[in-house]
């Protein structure tokens, strides 16, 4: 049986080390440049083959893929403290004198409403990867757009990093969902494209892929056999795509990508009640981001945010930017997300304003180095909110 499988490959360069000899065995060159994703139609008796092909680095099954789907309904928005939105003083980016000036940022999502006041004088770069034309007929990419990027909407900083003048709107979830081929190549078009920072609110749908293969005439279980594998490929993928992005960064442009935890938890159904990180997020290379709330005492992982994420950032009750115009406010690691993109955005500006370089080590230790225990309830669980609270430099 043929099936759509995503297919990384980096051109192999080769070169000999003169001192070894004209015996030395050949060494590729260092993975900086020449990455691309050929998405194909393939038996799974033609695997082993493609494998085995130098240039092949790795190779997956085309699985659906979903938004991380916030919550809002009863979601109102918390007070703001003086025009700056509860998440964007909570992370310290109103004082941080960084602003995101100069930093690129790509949004893999829904899309964007281009039109709304809050992205006024922004160079919006669009992409649909999706079939249904640029824009957004949901409103879950302008509104994370609206927390990383942007401007003071109805007297309301909604932004962490408003300084932002260009950005990458990666369409990769419709009407209709999207697929993991659809998201590969969307990052790897962020990252040729400039991107500097990478937000991705949206996740592997497991039991859609099971009941696509049922519908195929699959037995249940052999198509949930199928699916863990097709699962387990493209969390294998998405590791080497970002591992290879990462070491681009040390002779190239670093890109940072940032993505969603998951909002599968329910701990107010019962304390236990925890599921781990989601893919792609899960994938060594790629930061993941809890969510956290205003509890008495403190900043409290939410209780829907799935366990075991790098970081945390603000994800309750986040008002930003509402297709059509004017304000929302949602909840999930969806909302989170982009606050700790923003943040991203605002170490790369302070790290390349000091030296004009931006290697990807640096920027990645500064990032996860501002992450603080500070402002959250005591009592709390590492596996929950990760390192702690992403935080903004401030100086």
């Amino acid at each position: 049986m043929k099936e759509t499988h995503v297919i990384l490959r980096r051109p192999r360069m080769d070169t000999s080390d003169v001192f070894l000899g004209a015996e030395a065995e050949s060494v590729a060159a260092p993975a900086a440049s020449g990455l691309t994703i050929d998405v194909d139609t393939i038996d799974r008796t033609d695997i082993s083959a493609l494998t085995s092909q130098p240039d092949v680095v790795a190779i997956a099954p085309s699985i659906p893929m979903r938004l991380i789907a916030p919550f809002e309904n009863g979601v109102a928005p918390l007070p703001a403290e003086q025009g700056v939105a509860w998440g964007v003083k909570v992370v310290g980016a109103d004082t941080s004198p960084f602003s995101g000036n100069g930093i690129v940022v790509a949004v893999l999502d829904t899309g964007i409403d281009a039109t709304h006041p809050a992205f006024a004088g922004i160079d919006i770069v669009q992409k649909d990867f999706t079939g249904e034309g640029d824009g957004d007929q949901n409103g879950h990419g302008t509104h994370c757009a609206g927390t990383i990027f942007g401007r003071t909407t109805e007297g309301l900083r909604i932004a962490v990093a408003p300084g932002v003048k260009k950005v990458l709107i990666g369409k990769v979830i419709g009407q209709q969902g999207g697929s993991s081929d659809k998201i590969g190549s969307a990052i790897l078009w962020a990252v040729e494209n400039g991107a500097h920072v990478i937000s991705m609110s949206l996740g592997i749908d497991f039991p859609g892929l099971v009941k696509r293969l049922q519908d195929d005439g699959f037995p249940a279980e052999l198509a949930t056999s199928r699916a863990l594998e097709g699962y387990r490929a493209n969390v294998q993928f998405f590791q080497s795509l970002a591992s290879l992005i990462q070491a681009r960064g040390a002779f190239l442009q670093t890109t940072m990508i940032i993505a969603a935890a998951g909002n599968e938890s329910r701990r107010e159904v019962r304390p236990d009640f925890e599921i781990a990180v989601s893919p792609p997020a899960v994938a060594e290379g790629i930061i993941s981001v809890a969510a956290l709330g205003q509890g008495d005492g403190g900043l409290v992982s939410a209780s829907f945010s799935n366990t075991g994420a790098n970081v945390s950032g603000p994800g309750v009750a986040i008002t930003s930017a509402k297709l059509g115009g004017g304000l929302t406010a949602k909840s999930g690691t969806s909302m989170a997300t982009p606050h700790v993109a923003g943040v991203t955005a605002l170490w790369a500006e302070k790290i390349k304003s000091g030296s004009g370089a931006l290697p990807s080590l640096v920027l990645k230790t500064r990032l996860l180095g501002s992450a603080t225990s500070n402002g959250l309830k005591p009592g709390f669980d590492l596996f929950d909110v990760g390192l702690g609270l992403i935080r903004a430099p401030q100086e």
